[in-house]
């Protein structure tokens, strides 16, 4: 052999000897003297306790998935026992020996040639019980949030490693999440289980749902089954559902697919869907369902501002944009559902954009129970109150509402939203036909323009605004009828079949409070109203339920039926006082004029009732009426003292030329020869 030849052995023989005696050193060396050192360095880099407990070994053998000549080359496996990750110290847990993450068991096999490149690519990751505990306080703090002890953003000495992280799969026997969350009122926990087979996605959300919610490209099956059970914004949490394997959630291409069934105090969530590129939250696409007691309950779930209502479900369409430049755009499409009972279609979306998320769509219902809206105003009576298991606060003596508006919330997001109702149902009482609007909330102002009732043939149109950034709130509301048939306004009375009257009317009124018996009672403005051809009596005041009308009629007029030619009042309101400037009823018997007030803030009653009789007919009433008492209670009488002279109701008219000839606005041109008020009121004008 020649020298160079035997060089060339002697180098290789060292080599293999090297190599094979640091494969025995590998294969025999004790890893677990490394563990005080690697506790310690972990623990240091994340500013938490760190400590590998158990066993920590390294196994060499082939890798199965690879081809080739790489097939042959042995991989090295890490396992290690007992692991525990602590909290920081700002965010200590419930008992002192209390960790954030506990794993019995960690198997990990990374491959040699990836490290030739500075790079760490583990194939598969084996996770046995993983147990997370996480917190956070009600200043803030959590657990979660690492500040790892290199991670100075000052120091501009450090360069970014040159190092990558990589794995493709992550398996777990089962896995347990307790949270525990003092901003959220939240302590719940979460349990996670392989399905033991897979399961398609089909075969959860159905064939033609799956076509409406997946992506073009494949949805992954589901993997694994979980339940949570705990408190959430205070209230019991309860759900179970299926979501895919960890290794759907590295392919952004691939739809991830959950399904959940979730009820937190009386609400309830029900989806089925997928999720975009899930690494980094690109996209919902699902089929959901709510239900609950009050759509308000929803606000602790989502964060939406939706107002208070009787129970209600909805089924929908929910797609999501997570990351739009302008912030997450949710878009729940073609919805349909019940609220009480009515009917609701239509599509909303919401978008987190700043300074304010915003809610935008358009709200359709086909037949609108009335009673339903009532929640909207507080003026839902003490028994739908009870029906909802709520407490009872409308006092027993008190009629307008006192119910608070929740203006605390109003600020919290925008919204532009459009509701009609085609049919209302709300029995023959009172005969609104359809209802449109067009509500914004705009930082913690709420106008509603228009708002519109289909009303007796007639309509009502008014523009309302709340102003719940001001504390108290202050309200308005402009208010129009025009056109409301008087046969169509109380169908139930028989006389009224024959009566061709309109009734017409303006109100504006500005006033403060937090609940409507607030803002009447503190409320300024006008209002005036004109009702023509008419028909007043006993029975009538029956039907209406006003037994003090009863009495006030049938002491005017007997038992007969009396025609009214013109009712016309022009009334003040200062601070809760209605102050009636004109307020007369001609009917065909007597001319009736009323004076006095009436407090809302009181709700209190202090009026006059005087007649002139009219022609030949000679009425029993020799003494004026009044009718005192609450709106609740009600009281009518005689005045002591003679009936005021002949003509002096019509000398007092007299003096209300100026209310007169503000009531003539609201009869139109073209009603003009057939509206007995317009005569009567250009004579008063002419006084």
């Amino acid at each position: 052999m020649t020298r160079t030849g035997k060089v060339v052995s002697w180098v290789v023989g060292i080599t293999v000897s090297l190599l094979i005696a640091a494969i025995i050193f590998i294969a025999l060396f004790d890893w677990n003297r490394l563990k005080p050192t690697i506790n310690q360095k972990v623990s240091t880099e994340l500013n938490r306790p760190f400590a590998i407990r158990g066993n920590l070994g390294v196994d060499w053998s082939r890798q199965k998935d690879e081809a080739g000549w790489r097939a042959w080359l042995p991989w090295p496996h890490i396992h290690a026992e007992d692991i525990v990750l602590g909290n920081p110290q700002d965010v200590p847990g419930d008992k002192k020996e209390a960790q954030m993450v506990t794993l019995a068991r960690v198997d990990a096999s990374i491959s040699p040639l990836a490290l030739l490149h500075k790079e760490v690519l583990i194939s598969r990751i084996w996770l046995k019980q993983p147990n997370a505990s996480l917190i956070r306080l009600a200043n803030g703090k959590n657990n979660w949030t690492f500040n790892l002890a290199n991670s100075d953003t000052n120091d501009q000495t450090q360069s970014a490693s040159t190092w990558s992280f990589t794995f493709d799969d992550i398996v777990f026997d089962r896995g347990q999440i307790d949270y525990q969350d003092a901003l959220l009122k939240a302590d719940f926990r979460a349990e996670i289980d392989p399905l033991g087979k897979p399961l398609p996605f089909t075969e959860v959300i159905g064939d033609k749902s799956a076509k409406q919610s997946a992506d073009k490209s494949k949805t992954q099956d589901y993997i694994f089954g979980w339940k949570v059970d705990g408190k959430y914004n205070g209230e019991p949490l309860s759900g179970s559902g299926k979501i895919g394997g960890m290794l759907a959630l590295k392919d952004p291409n691939s739809p991830f697919p959950l399904q959940a069934d979730v009820r937190s105090g009386k609400t309830r969530v029900v989806v089925a869907g997928t999720l975009t590129d899930p690494m980094h939250l690109g996209g919902l696409d699902l089929r959901l369902k709510f239900s609950g007691q009050t759509l308000s309950d929803l606000y602790g779930l989502t964060g939406v501002l939706l107002p208070q209502t009787p129970p209600y479900s909805t089924d929908g369409h929910l797609s999501a944009t997570l990351h739009d430049k302008d912030g997450a755009v949710y878009r729940y499409q073609n919805f349909n559902g019940q609220i009480g009972d009515s009917d609701i279609h239509g599509s909303l979306t919401y978008s987190a954009s700043k300074p304010r998320p915003s809610l935008v769509g358009d709200i359709e219902s086909k037949q609108l129970r009335f009673s339903d809206l009532a929640p909207l105003i507080g003026a839902d009576s003490n028994q739908e109150k009870a029906k909802r298991g709520e407490k009872t606060r409308q006092p027993s003596d008190k009629i307008l509402p006192v119910e608070k508006f929740d203006t605390k919330n109003w600020g919290v997001m925008d919204a532009d939203v459009k509701f009609s109702a085609k049919r209302i149902e709300h029995g023959k009482s009172l005969p609104i036909s359809n209802l449109s609007t067009h509500l914004k909330l705009n930082n913690g102002v709420i106008l509603m323009d228009p708002l519109r009732f289909g009303v007796a043939g007639g309509n009502l149109n008014s523009t309302v605004r709340l102003e719940g950034n001001k504390s108290p709130m202050q309200g308005r509301v402009d208010m129009h009828a025009r056109g409301l048939k008087l046969k169509q306004l109380l169908p139930s009375v028989e006389s009224m079949e024959r009566s061709l009257g309109d009734l017409n009317g303006d109100a504006t009124l500005s006033g403060t409070g937090n609940s409507v018996a607030e803002l009447l009672g503190s409320s300024s403005g006008d209002m005036k109203l004109l009702i023509n051809d008419g028909v007043i009596s006993r029975g009538l005041m029956e039907i209406l339920g006003l037994n003090v009308g009863n009495y006030v009629v049938g002491k005017l007029f007997g038992d007969d039926e009396v025609a009214i030619n013109c009712a016309a009042a022009n009334v003040n309101v200062k601070n809760g006082l209605v102050s009636p400037r004109l307020f007369v009823f001609d009917t065909e018997n007597a001319v009736i004029n009323i004076s006095g007030t009436t407090n809302m803030a009181t709700e209190r009653l202090d009026l006059t009732i005087d007649p002139e009789s009219k022609g030949v007919r000679i009425l029993t009433l020799r003494s004026p009426l009044y009718v005192r008492g609450t709106y609740k209670n009600p009281d009518a009488g005689v005045k002591p003292g003679p009936l005021i002279a002949r003509g002096a109701a019509a000398i007092a008219l007299g003096a209300v030329v100026a209310p007169a000839a503000a009531l003539l606005a609201l009869i139109s041109p073209s009603d003009n020869e057939k509206n007995q008020c317009g005569p009567i009121l250009q004579k008063m004008k002419q006084k």
